[in-house]
């Protein structure tokens, strides 16, 4: 997944001045005074540039991959434009880049393409081929993906989506080419220009790739809208999808005071409610819509306890972070996530939509994993959790040389599904690093890969490394549920069950005692091999909604949760082990069918460890 293109853009600042004379004391009248009239050069390159035309190439990409060829041409032209892909890992740049850019700007509002003929030395794949990128602000791009070519001249049409627009544009061409299978190869572009073809026909617009989706939100949160698509009917029959600039689209919100969505698609929740987003391409419907359900506040995610100096942080605000190089990768052509980091009342938050995979890196420098033990992240899955969705997660270790690529690169991967992915819930995940498979060496760790099944955004914070302290430090957060709402087991906070008893004789191995941290009495399974609660009476919790429970664990690699009604009926709830501090859980009680809720008798735990316990309560 090494990123092999980027479209970095180079900051070329153009000033213009104009010198007026007046003669005189009469004041001037400026009504009359017209907008500058831009050229209507449709040429590109036709045997050579045209005079107002400059290049520039792309940041990390190869600055020497353009050359003018006087040999291999079109048709028997003078000239082509010669562009050489270096192989993987070149020290002179990871992929050939650039844009052509109008100096002074051109009037294209009559054309309706840019067309052009490429071969290559081989059958390749170009990851993109467009017009629009002006190393300025780009408002109008459009583009093709990943491009199939091959050894014989083609021509290749892209259709511009609203030639209207182009009254003033500077971005004449741009390009971006990978190594194949590491090697590198030679493609020719030839007679480029923009033209008017009358045999383009049934343009069509999408968002969000032309899905329905909809996803949960919270004041202060942004999305944006992803997935910009038209569709052409080329003169030959057929069909060709395009990638778009937002202001190619006119985006409206069905209610803005609970969802707002600007020119550039990114759309602020405001209110509490639903809105949904659409769009326009050229004054027609554009397929695909998002809906915004704001439940107002946002809730953050649960603040960190580990020791900060058993922790190496790449994303908290609990912490002091590590150098990063980035969060989101943007790897080409392949990736489709975008990013929309936000921050709530101090709190920052990452933001990932139209999700595939995601990288972080931290190379500079990378991380020793030798004094750690596990991996923290909390995410959390805007939209409802779909059946067979899963959260996978790739570290990387750099090798002995500590740098990416080579022979010594690892990897190991571990997967989350549901009971343990939720939807619309913060889940505090605490992955020990043995549990990525395929994770040799741990000595130079430098990435972090996100790959999602089914899931279409998440957020993410308190990313960190951590070794595990044997025992709490600080009491189990106290919870804030009414106490008519509760029937508590084992809590100061509140009452608990009367007769219950902690430590009935099941035949176990556990050794149970109560251990008071920072003042706050704490329930310890020492040596689990499996422990029961008895209940002093019969509880009818079928008008409750979640069991919560606070525990601690620094050595657990099993732990389940058991609710029992009689016959014995019992069901076990797997809860992620060990922790970073203490992990606060509320399971719906739904989870424990078929347990008779209007008759439950016991709780049972079983795995292996330490475990620290608090605040076992039923609630609403």
């Amino acid at each position: 997944m090494k990123k092999i293109s980027s479209t970095h853009k180079l900051g070329i600042f153009l000033a213009a001045s104009f010198m007026m004379l007046i003669f005189g004391c009469k004041k001037r009248d400026f009504s009359d005074l017209q907008t500058p009239a831009y050229p209507n050069t449709g040429e590109v390159f036709i045997d050579g540039f045209t005079g107002d035309l400059a290049y520039g190439a792309f940041g990390g990409s190869d600055v020497k991959a353009f050359q003018v060829d006087y040999k291999e041409t079109y048709g028997g032209t003078k000239a082509a434009m010669r562009f050489a892909v270096p192989d993987a890992n070149s020290p002179l740049g990871a992929y050939a880049g650039g844009a052509f850019f109008s100096k002074s700007g051109r009037n294209l509002s009559g054309y309706n393409a840019i067309t052009f003929y490429i071969k290559a030395t081989q059958p390749a794949t170009i990851g993109v081929l467009g017009f629009g990128n002006d190393f300025g602000q780009s408002k109008y791009q459009a583009s093709l993906n990943n491009v199939p070519v091959n050894s014989n001249w083609q021509k290749i049409i892209i259709p511009i989506p609203d030639p209207s627009k182009l009254t003033a544009e500077k971005g004449m061409f741009f390009y971006s080419a990978g190594p194949e299978n590491s090697k590198g190869y030679t493609f020719w572009i030839d007679e480029v220009q923009f033209e008017n073809i009358s045999e383009l026909a049934h343009q069509s617009g999408a968002i969000l790739n032309g899905s329905n989706s909809t996803v949960t939100s919270y004041f202060g949160v942004t999305n944006t809208i992803s997935g910009l698509t038209a569709n052409f009917n080329l003169p030959n029959g057929l069909n060709q999808p395009e990638s778009l600039s937002p202001y190619y689209f006119n985006f409206k919100s069905s209610d803005s005071t609970i969802a707002s969505v600007n020119s550039t698609g990114v759309v602020s929740t405001m209110g509490t409610g639903t809105a949904v987003i659409t769009a326009t391409l050229g004054g027609i419907a554009a397929d695909g819509s998002l809906t915004v359900n704001s439940l107002g506040d946002y809730v953050p995610a649960p603040s960190p306890t580990v020791d900060p100096t058993n922790v190496i942080s790449l994303f908290s605000d609990t912490y002091s972070n590590v150098p990063v190089d980035f969060y989101n990768g943007y790897w080409a052509p392949y990736q489709t996530t975008l990013s929309a980091d936000f921050g709530v009342n101090g709190d920052n938050v990452l933001n990932y939509s139209n999700f595939n995979f995601v990288g972080i890196q931290f190379s500079s420098p990378t991380i020793n994993g030798s004094s750690v033990s596990s991996l923290h992240l909390d995410i959390f899955l805007p939209s409802v959790l779909t059946t067979g969705a899963t959260f996978q997660i790739q570290l990387v270790d750099f090798g002995a040389d500590g740098v990416f690529g080579g022979n010594n690169d690892v990897t190991g991967t571990t997967t989350i599904s549901a009971p343990t992915l939720q939807g619309q819930s913060w889940v505090s995940l605490n992955i020990p690093l043995i549990s990525f498979t395929g994770l040799t060496t741990k000595g130079h760790l430098g990435q972090i890969i996100f790959v999602g099944n089914k899931i279409s955004s998440f957020y993410a914070d308190n990313i960190f490394f951590f070794s595990n302290a044997s025992s709490p430090t600080t009491a189990a957060p106290n919870p804030t549920y009414p106490a008519s709402d509760v029937v508590s087991i084992f809590s100061n906070t509140y009452t608990n069950v009367a007769g219950s008893d902690l430590n009935p004789n099941w035949g176990q191995a556990t050794v149970v005692t109560q251990t008071p941290i920072a003042g706050n009495n704490t329930l310890l399974y020492t040596g689990l091999n499996y422990q029961g609660l008895q209940f002093g009476s019969s509880q009818n919790v079928s008008a409750f909604g979640f069991v919560h429970l606070d525990y601690f664990t620094s050595n657990s690699t099993s732990l389940k949760v058991y609710l029992i009604s009689p016959g014995p009926v019992e069901k076990a709830y797997t809860l992620p082990v060990p922790t970073s501090g203490w992990n606060s859980v509320d399971i719906p009680l739904s989870t424990f069918s078929p347990v008779a809720l209007d008759n439950v008798i016991q709780m049972k735990f079983d795995g292996n460890g330490n475990i620290y316990l608090d605040n076992i309560v039923f609630h609403k």
